[in-house]
Order: structure tokens, then C-alpha cells, then sequence
């Protein structure tokens, strides 16, 4: 397709753009290095904790219990209505069991009064702040509204069961359209909230509302009217909600240090966060706050909220001894955080050849009963897809999120993303059968490529924040996605009751919130010539600290195994947002690498003397530096010892460096899947689920290979599980795996991931981020291949076999 003319009321803005965001950007002259010539990078880096997980070496927050003789264990009494008021708490029977050390209600001295929001996001938080630590008036079935400390969970667990409640009930609501009837119950009180968010509603359950609209979408839809080669395509889709699902719970222990510091122990994705948000809560300076974070046994954005550090600490100090908090299986379904269902609504215009006039994207999120993230997820639903078609040059988007008596919707992988993928990319495919256009086509005359002003990032600001795109590898992903899937070669199975065929859907996402992100780094050098890497960063599982190890070392010269990353502690490591938004290699990574720099010329120069040679002649490589001119070299364990203990100076080779930007380089993936469908009982099966992705240069492949896979089994648990279910009153059905039916080993269908190598000039030695967007494909690309295999789609998840029957049967009995 050839972009569309630049219409004329976006020409100024247009040119502008060009000239804010040159395609040519300032690069380190190392950072684009030939595959050839990297020595850590690029390479298959075994992950540095592997070995310690699988052997039950690697030390958990609770593993840390034993650290605490006197320590009490603690549990939390949680709403059982979904809507009312705490009348009366009676705590007595709990108080006179043995071995209870304290109970805490709304009304104990030591729990803070003031509202906050459990988001770990920037400063100040994007989120209402509606939560109280400890709630007398409860919005659903999981509210904690007391909590005790005992000598054991036994205990501290009986204890909660003999505390007895007494509610003034509500009338409740669980489905957004009903939440926002004028007559519906009252969830929140404005008053009761502060820092509400734009376009905020609380009278109709309306957290947020927000919009935006780049060109006229009203105007592309009245000319469609009266046009002959214009289509108008409206389609609906629904999503429910998905858990974490993380292996380990949320665990914190709480206990006063020797200086009579709050130190936590606990399992976060946001050590600085939390450690701020601790401080204004309980009204102590942020000086006297430490953080800790241990092995974290997987995060997903479950990790992301601040969710009972709080609890803790105030049970710590009723009971003047540590406490360690750790949730049930049962509390992790129904009473944390998950993925928010959505509705979203698409509308097109497209001209018979195929272009797209106007896009027109609305969603409806369910942020349960409080609003953490609910804005910002709400707005990534359109803002990280809708740039796949960023030549549109009509594009409409408004999201509104919604409070009902549900659990409270998070953070969670993707953030927004997989919803509006799911419509988008659906929508795409119908369209196209509606032009008799293949799926692909349609994709290739309409998508994004390399060297284009994206304005559709920028949608809820009119377009204003916009960013070039420098590394596009869709092309390659299609036609290596294409090649494994076979899609031209797709054969119908001999049963003439099974068709068989592929779908597709293309994928985009970000890397770090633009203009949001800082990442800090400290690295020194031992005399022995290995190193002691310090960031804020949090590695939740996926490789994080190794990535790191293998970009300083490839500054460095040395052996990744020679760089210790040391866990992130608010009292050691250096400032960093946090694991989230898929920012770690892209700002972390890059911090890593500007102090790694700062390190090396310290150690050459330091080489220099020794070897009598130029400081800006000599190379770092294979654990040592050498010398061009002669070919001699001194190891770096030489330079560390000379360094250190030297007779004429002596110093510490040390760097230190920060990173923040206003760039955040979309990674692009198409997913594909190949299914074969009986229609005469709606059953699938998945042959399989193929992913390539450009991540710019993978700084570890094996660990980009890993990220693919797992939110490939992410994604598809979204396509095919249902979810969480709730009775009539909002009490959950959904309390442990066994009910939530995630699909196990064995019924994971086979996968394939691609990488696609591009180099992204913004990021350490080119890379992206690669973290979330794979969990964005297999819903509207399984939707696809069954839509394209017997003609039916199923445009709410999850996809099941009841389902494709009951539309086949409906498109049968229309047909007769």
C-alpha cells in the first residue's frame, strides 16, 4: 500500500514530528556491533539463578522466617459480602486463644487511617486513592477488614475464623452496563476518595473516562455513507478475567532493624515504590524505610501492587516483633489482583481496495471494587495496538473504566494490551472477509514499517506524542511466521467433518513508559578483575540479572560469570522504577551500560601504565586488555590487583550512571496458529502456535526463547480458560488451580518461537523489549484460524467448543 496523503490539517504537525523525531539518533559508537564481533552478547548465557531454582537453593522471601526466632505469623480476615458496612467486630474469642499475639481492626491505634493506592507506579500515583489498609465499608468478597498475629499460621488462621463479624448489607452490582445504570447502587462515595482521575463519575461507577482522536473518525463515517467503494465494519468483543497465577504467593516479613528502621523482606516488583508509599502512609521518613527483595518466584504485574506490606507492618508494630505475612492459593484467586475484563468495540472504514480510512476503537474495562492501574491499562488497550495501523488517518479511541462489587482488577502482563489485540485483530480479519481480501494483504497495505512518524501511540493526545519508529522487523516475522506454520500449505484432513486452517494476528507493545522510566546502575571492579553490579532493577523470574551480567561484561571484556548482580535493596542499590511496563533491558539495561563505560575507562587507563601504550589503543576483551600495536596484554585481575594495591595511585575502578528517555521503541511479533475443527461438535484442535517477534538484538536468545514460551502458555490460558466465576452475590467459585483449569503441560499444544533481529538505536547495544507482547497473539489469531476454518467466530472469550457448536447450529439454521 502507499501511506496515505497527509491530510491537511495534520501537515504542520506532521512536519514537526520529522523534525522532533530524526530518524538518525546519537548512538555510542560500540553500541551497534556486528554479530561477529560480540563476545557476551547475542549468546546463550546460562540463566544465573537456574541451577539454585531447580535444586531448592534459591531463598524466598519465607524462606528468610528462620532468620526470626521471636517472629509471628499472620493471617487476614476478609470480607464475606460483596457490598456494606462493618457495624461490629468482635474480637474477644480470637484474643483468648493461645498463642495470639495481637489483633488489628479499622479502628486499631497502629493502623494508618489515611486513603492510598496499591499501584506501584510513578509519583504521584496515576490511580484514585481509595484503599484504607483495613476497611469498614467493604466493596467485595475478599475486603480484609481485621488481621492477627500468632505464633503460627495454625494459629494466626484459627484465630481469624473466631473473630465475628457484623455487616450492614448493600445491594450490590457485577456487570459494568448495570454499574453504570443511573439507579444503580453506589459503589464509592467521591468524598471518601482523593486524587481522582479524568472524566471520573462516581455517582454512575465511572473511575475514569478518557478519549482521544487523531483526524475526523465522525466525518470518514458520513462520507462511508454515501460512497459506494467504502466498507463499514462494526464488530463487539468480550474478555473475562485472568489470574496471575504466579507460583509464589504474596510474603513479606516486617521487623524493626538495629537502628529501629522498618526493614521489609518482601516478594515486590517495585522496591522504591513501595518504599515511598510505605512512608507516606505511615508517616515516617523514607529514610527509614529498607526494602528488600529476595528471589521473586514470578511477578507478572502481580507483584506490581502494594498488597499487604502494609498489613504487615502494622501488625509489627502492635506486636513489637517481626511478622511475616504470606497469602493462601485461595486469597492469590479472589482477594489480590488480576487481568480486567473488557468490552471493546470496533468500527472501520476501509475502501474497497483495502485501505483504511478510519478506525474507531471504544472499551469498557471492569476495574472491580477500587481503581489501581484502572486509567492507565484502560488507555494501553488502545494506545499499544492501534499503531500496528498507524496510516490511518482517522483514528478514534475512548476507554471507561468501571467500578462494580468484583475483585480488584491489576496490573498483569500486557497491561491493556491482550484486550485491545483481541479486538483489533479480529476486527482486521473480518474486514477482510468482507472485501474477500486475504487476512495478510489487508495487513500489508495498511501496517506499520520502519522510518514511520506513529501518531497512533499518541491517540488520547490528539496525536501530540508521537515517535518515530527506527526498528521494524514485521516483514521478517510475517514471512518466517508464514514458512513454519505452512500457511500455504494448509491440507484438509479426509473426515469432511473436520476443516482445518491457519489465523494470524500481528502484535505490538512498548518498551518502558516514555518520559516515565529511570533506571540506576553501579558497578565496581574486585582486585581478582570480577565485578559487583548493583541496579534497583527486580529480576521476577525471567532472566533479568543475567541480561544485565552479559551487557556489562560485553562493555568490560570479562566472562558474564565475573559480573555478581546483587538483589535490588533500597538501602545499597541504585534508584529504578521497578519490573514493569517491559523496561528493564531498554532503561535498566542501558543504565548498566553507561556505568559499565565509566568503569572501563578507569581499568584502561589504569591498563595504559601498565602496558606503556595509549589509553584510547588498547581493547577489552576475553578477561583481559590488550595492546593493538604490541600484542601484549595484562589480565583484568592484573588491573584490579595494580588498581587496588598499585605503588603509584590507587583507586577504585567504579562506575555509577542513570538512564531515563522519552523514547519507548515498540517490539513487533506476529503470532500464528494452525486448528483443526470438527464441526459437527464445535471441538479444536491446535497443531500449532507459532510466534516470531522482532525484539530488536536479543542480548541472551535462550532467555528471549523462555519469555516467548511462557507467554505463549499465558496467552493461550486467556484464548481457552474461563477465567474467574462468581455466584449471584459476588461470592468467588474460583479458590484454587483445580478450578480455574489452567492448562497444563500436557495440554499446552506445541509451539515455536522466532526471533527476528533488528537493531533499535535507543536501546543497550540495540535491543527492545520482548517481556509482554507475546502474551497478546493467540486469542485473536485462534479466533482467526477457526473463523477461517468453518466460517463461525467467536468473539468472547474464552473459546470453546459449546461455543463454535452453538454458532454453527445458528449459522445452520439461518442458512435452511
Amino acid at each position: 500500500m502507499s501511506k496515505p496523503d497527509e491530510p491537511d490539517s495534520g501537515e504542520r504537525g506532521v512536519a514537526a514530528a520529522e523534525h522532533e523525531h530524526p530518524m538518525e539518533v546519537e548512538e555510542a559508537p560500540n553500541n551497534r556491533k556486528p554479530a561477529s564481533e560480540r563476545q557476551t552478547i547475542s549468546e546463550r548465557a546460562e540463566k544465573d539463578d537456574a541451577r539454585k531454582i531447580v535444586t531448592g537453593e534459591s531463598k524466598y522471601t519465607a524462606d528468610y522466617a528462620r532468620q526470626f526466632p521471636d517472629l509471628a505469623e499472620a493471617s487476614v480476615l476478609r470480607s464475606d459480602i460483596a457490598h456494606g458496612r462493618v457495624t461490629d467486630i468482635d474480637t474477644s474469642d480470637a484474643e483468648e486463644i493461645e498463642g495470639v499475639y495481637a489483633v488489628i481492626t479499622p479502628d486499631s491505634e497502629e493502623v494508618p487511617e489515611g486513603p492510598y493506592t496499591s499501584a506501584g507506579q510513578s509519583y504521584p500515583e496515576p490511580s484514585p486513592w481509595d484503599l484504607h489498609v483495613l476497611r469498614e465499608k467493604v466493596h467485595y468478597v475478599g475486603d480484609p477488614i481485621a488481621a492477627v498475629a500468632a505464633v503460627d499460621a495454625d494459629t494466626a488462621d484459627r484465630a481469624t475464623r473466631a473473630i465475628d463479624v457484623s455487616y450492614e448489607e448493600e445491594e450490590a452490582v457485577f456487570d459494568t452496563a448495570t454499574a453504570t445504570d443511573p439507579d444503580a447502587p453506589q459503589i464509592h462515595d467521591p468524598d471518601d476518595i482523593e486524587n481522582h482521575q479524568p472524566g471520573a463519575d462516581y455517582e454512575r461507577n465511572i473511575e475514569s473516562h478518557i478519549e482521544g482522536e487523531i483526524g475526523d473518525v465522525d466525518v470518514a463515517f458520513e462520507a462511508a455513507a454515501d460512497s459506494d467503494d467504502r466498507v463499514v465494519t462494526e464488530t463487539e468483543w468480550e474478555l473475562p478475567y485472568q489470574s496471575h497465577c504466579v507460583p509464589e504467593p504474596h510474603a513479606t516479613i516486617a521487623h524493626r532493624d538495629e537502628d529501629d528502621r522498618y526493614h521489609l523482606i518482601t516478594s515486590t516488583q517495585v522496591p522504591y515504590h513501595t518504599r515511598r508509599q510505605l512512608a507516606h502512609l505511615f508517616d515516617v521518613p523514607v529514610r527509614d524505610i529498607r526494602v528488600s527483595k529476595p528471589r521473586i518466584g514470578a511477578g507478572f504485574g502481580a507483584k506490581q501492587s502494594m498488597l499487604i506490606e502494609p498489613i504487615t507492618v502494622a501488625l509489627m508494630e502492635t506486636t513489637g516483633r517481626p511478622v511475616k505475612l504470606e497469602t493462601t492459593r485461595r486469597e492469590q484467586f479472589y482477594a489480590l489482583r488480576s487481568r480486567r475484563p473488557a468490552r471493546v468495540r470496533m468500527r472501520s472504514v476501509v475502501t474497497d481496495e483495502g485501505d483504511i480510512e478510519a478506525l474507531d476503537m471504544s472499551a469498557v474495562t471492569n476495574s472491580g471494587a477500587y481503581g489501581p492501574h484502572g486509567m492507565t491499562v484502560g488507555s494501553s488497550v488502545g494506545s499499544k495496538p492501534l499503531p500496528l495501523y498507524t496510516h490511518a488517518p482517522n483514528i478514534r479511541f475512548s476507554a471507561t473504566a468501571v467500578h462494580t462489587n468484583l475483585p480488584v482488577a491489576g496490573a498483569i502482563r500486557g497491561y491493556g494490551a491482550p484486550q485491545g489485540h483481541f479486538a483489533l485483530e479480529g476486527h482486521m480479519d473480518e474486514v477482510a472477509h468482507e472485501l474477500g481480501m486475504r487476512p495478510l494483504e489487508l495487513r500489508s497495505r495498511n501496517r506499520i514499517e520502519e522510518g514511520d512518524i506513529d501518531t497512533a501511540s499518541g491517540v488520547l493526545s490528539g496525536g501530540e506524542h508521537t515517535r518515530r519508529i527506527r526498528s521494524c522487523g514485521l516483514d521478517e516475522c510475517i514471512a518466517r511466521g508464514k514458512a513454519a506454520i505452512g500457511w500455504d500449505e494448509t491440507e484438509q484432513p479426509d473426515e469432511e467433518h473436520l476443516h482445518r486452517a491457519c489465523g494470524v494476528a500481528l502484535t505490538a507493545q512498548k518498551s518502558g513508559v516514555a518520559g516515565d522510566e529511570l533506571g540506576g546502575a553501579h558497578i565496581k571492579m574486585n582486585e581478582d578483575g570480577s565485578f559487583i553490579l548493583q541496579t534497583g532493577a527486580v529480576d521476577i523470574g525471567p532472566g533479568a540479572d543475567t541480561a544485565m551480567a552479559q551487557i556489562a561484561a560485553e562493555v568490560l571484556g570479562a566472562p558474564p560469570e565475573d559480573v555478581l548482580v546483587q538483589p535490588s535493596d533500597t538501602d545499597v542499590s541504585p534508584f529504578d522504577y521497578g519490573a514493569y511496563a517491559s523496561s528493564t533491558t531498554y532503561v535498566t539495561g542501558q543504565a548498566v551500560k553507561k556505568a559499565a563505560e565509566k568503569a572501563r575507562t578507569q581499568l584502561v587507563e589504569f591498563a595504559a601504565k601498565m602496558l606503556d601504550e595509549p589509553a584510547e589503543t588498547l581493547e577489552t576483551r576475553d578477561g583481559a586488555v590488550h595492546a593493538e600495536r604490541t600484542g601484549e596484554s595484562v589480565t583484568l585481575e592484573e588491573v584490579g590487583y595494580g588498581s587496588i594495591y598499585g605503588d603509584d595511585e590507587r583507586a577504585q575502578v567504579m562506575g555509577e550512571a542513570s538512564h531515563s528517555t522519552d523514547e519507548s521503541p515498540p517490539p513487533f511479533g506476529a503470532q500464528f496458529v494452525d486448528v483443526t475443527v470438527d464441526e459437527r461438535t464445535g471441538e479444536f484442535e491446535i497443531h500449532d502456535l507459532v510466534y516470531a517477534v522482532d525484539c530488536g538484538v536479543a542480548i541472551n536468545p535462550a532467555l528471549v526463547e523462555g519469555q516467548i514460551e511462557g507467554a505463549l502458555h499465558m496467552s493461550y490460558e486467556l484464548a481457552v480458560s474461563s477465567g474467574l466465576s462468581f455466584d449471584e452475590d459476588g461470592t468467588p467459585e474460583t479458590l484454587g488451580f483445580r478450578d480455574y483449569g489452567m492448562p497444563t503441560a500436557d495440554d499446552q499444544p506445541p509451539l515455536e518461537s522466532i526471533i527476528v533481529e533488528t537493531h533499535e538505536p535507543t536501546g543497550p547495544f540495540g535491543a527492545k523489549s520482548v517481556a509482554e507482547i507475546p502474551v497478546n497473539g493467540v486469542p485473536p489469531a485462534l479466533s482467526n484460524a477457526i473463523r477461517n476454518a468453518v466460517g463461525v467466530r467467536v468473539s468472547d472469550l474464552p473459546i470453546t467448543a459449546e461455543k463454535i457448536e452453538a454458532k454453527l447450529d445458528t449459522a445452520g439454521e439461518t442458512a435452511d
